[in-house]
Parts: structure tokens; C-alpha cells; sequence
């Protein structure tokens, strides 16, 4: 029997668009047993759209993988235990990409590198943004290069609580790409780049007041707030309690807010107060950011 934890991700954090992210102490796991007839069994909090055939993504990325390696197809019985809300911005899809990956790595004798995953995780899903981070732990960044994705973990473990909010809305990462714009102009590329700068050198140092002005962001969050009813006063209100920054966590609905450990209660309580005033139904968690990512358990 093989067990795979994956931690839920949180991508952007502001600026980084497509490719800062970070990993939380927030699980989903996936048990395989091989020699096994083929069943997908569910588990955890979220059963709801996610399928029990072969058209399960866990299990498609497994299959694409083991064609990788040329390696038969084995009959597996799978368990996933799913505590990531689908569709709220916090890498579902990216947790079910990397974990079937490595799942699937560790029943073939693991002849893939963690580097070598992250190259096929990050042509599965499109952007790095969340695999980088579920497979790394930590606040991470991936750098394109001609060789291939490049993963720099920024901060291990940050002394840093995040708070997530999460409406009771689902928002597709296609629907909330799909508004934002074709081009942007050089001043908002010039000021994003800028900020993303300011948000690695707060992790790095350790200098967490950076992130309130290092977290701010001109190319997608203004344009998703007509999706996300409140999101831009929600954002401000987490500051105004007492947080360091505020984002919105990957595209959404899904707000982030990281904090120092006593104020991460008082922050959750006046985001979820300011949905409250729009009619937008929401909870909240208190997380530590996820230091390991990936782990076969």
C-alpha cells in the first residue's frame, strides 16, 4: 500500500501571477493498493463533481505517467481522501496532478527525480504556480528557463499564519482567466514586477511588514472583483485587522491573508464580517504554512 499527502496551495500571493506560491497545512490524501480490481473510492470533505471512473484526474495522471515510462498499466484500487475545497482557488486540481504523479513515480520504483516531476506536473496543469509549492513546501517560485521549470523555494517555513477565506461560491480557473485582458500595459508590467521583488525580499529577510505593499497587484485582482462580490473591501478589511498582506489566493473566490499567529482570529473575523455585509456566505481557516509538500506517507 502506498499513501501520498499533498497540501493545498495558494498561488499568486498578489503580484507573482503564475508563478509565486505557497503550500498549507491543508491536506487531501490518496491511498493505492495495488493488485487491486480497478475502484476509485471517496473519502474526506469533498465528494461532490469529482468522478469515480477512469476520467478521474488522479488517475488519468497516473496512467499518462506510467506512459512516460513505458511501464503497464497496473490494476490499483484508489482512496482519496479529499479536504481541499474544489474550485476556490486553493490547487484541488493541482493536488490531484502532483499527487497522482507521485503516487504513481513511487509504485514504478521511482525512477523520477522530484525536479523531473515538477517538469511533467507543470505541462499537465499549464503554469507552476500551485505544483511548484505541492510538491516543495514552502513560498516558492518558478522561473521558466530553456532547460526547462526552474523551482526556488523562497521560505521554507515563515513564521506566518495564513488565514483563507472561502466563499460558498465555485470559480473556475478558466471562467476567471477568461476576464482578464490579452495584453497589459508597461506601467502595470513595471509596477507588478516591481512588487514581486519587494514580496521575495520579505520572505527571504524575514521582513513580513514588506508584504503589505509587496502583495499588491495591478494585472488580475481588480478585474476579478466583478466575480467575487466584496473581494477589494474584504482584502482591505484583513489589513485593517491586522494582517501583514492580503491577496486573493490563485483566481479565486478564495481571499488569503498572512499574519502574525496572535491576530489570525481578529483578521478571519473581520473578512468574514465584510462578506456578511455583502450576502456572501463564507468560512474560514487558520493554517501554518506546509513545510514539506508532497510526502509519501
Amino acid at each position: 500500500m502506498i499513501r501520498v499527502k499533498i497540501p493545498a496551495t495558494s498561488a499568486n500571493l498578489g503580484p507573482g501571477f503564475d508563478c509565486l506560491g505557497m503550500a498549507l497545512q491543508l491536506h487531501n490524501t490518496i491511498t493505492v493498493e495495488p493488485e487491486q480490481p480497478f475502484q476509485i473510492t471517496l473519502t474526506g470533505s469533498y465528494h461532490d463533481g469529482i468522478p469515480v471512473d477512469e476520467s478521474n484526474l488522479v488517475w488519468q495522471t497516473m496512467c499518462r505517467f506510467w506512459e512516460l515510462l513505458h511501464y503497464p498499466t497496473p490494476s490499483v484500487a484508489l482512496t482519496l481522501e479529499n479536504n481541499i475545497p474544489p474550485s476556490r482557488g486553493l490547487g484541488s486540481s493541482s493536488a490531484a496532478i502532483v499527487g497522482g504523479l507521485v503516487a504513481a513515480n513511487t509504485l514504478a520504483g521511482s525512477p523520477y527525480s522530484k525536479y523531473e516531476l515538477l517538469q511533467v506536473a507543470n505541462a499537465l496543469e499549464g503554469h507552476p504556480d500551485n505544483v511548484t509549492p505541492a510538491l516543495y513546501g514552502g513560498v516558492t517560485l518558478s522561473i521558466p528557463t530553456n532547460g526547462g521549470m526552474l523551482p526556488r523555494v523562497l521560505s521554507q517555513e515563515p513564521n506566518l499564519k495564513a488565514v483563507v477565506v472561502i466563499p460558498n461560491t465555485l470559480l473556475s480557473t478558466s471562467k476567471a482567466r477568461g476576464i482578464l485582458p490579452p495584453s497589459v500595459s508597461r506601467k502595470d508590467a513595471v509596477f507588478n514586477i516591481s512588487h514581486v521583488g519587494l514580496l521575495i525580499e520579505a520572505f527571504i529577510r524575514e521582513e513580513y511588514s514588506l508584504l503589505k505593499e509587496g502583495m499588491r497587484d495591478v494585472l488580475h485582482q481588480n478585474q476579478r472583483a466583478m466575480l467575487i462580490h466584496g473581494l477589494l473591501e474584504t482584502l482591505e478589511a484583513a489589513l485593517e485587522a491586522g494582517a501583514y498582506g492580503a491577496a486573493l489566493s490563485g483566481s479565486g473566490p478564495t481571499l488569503l491573508a498572512l499574519t502574525k499567529p496572535e491576530l489570525e482570529q481578529n483578521v478571519a473575523q473581520s473578512m468574514l464580517d465584510i462578506f456578511k455585509n455583502h450576502d456572501v456566505r463564507a468560512q474560514a481557516y487558520v493554517l501554518c504554512i506546509d513545510s514539506k509538500g508532497a510526502q509519501v506517507i
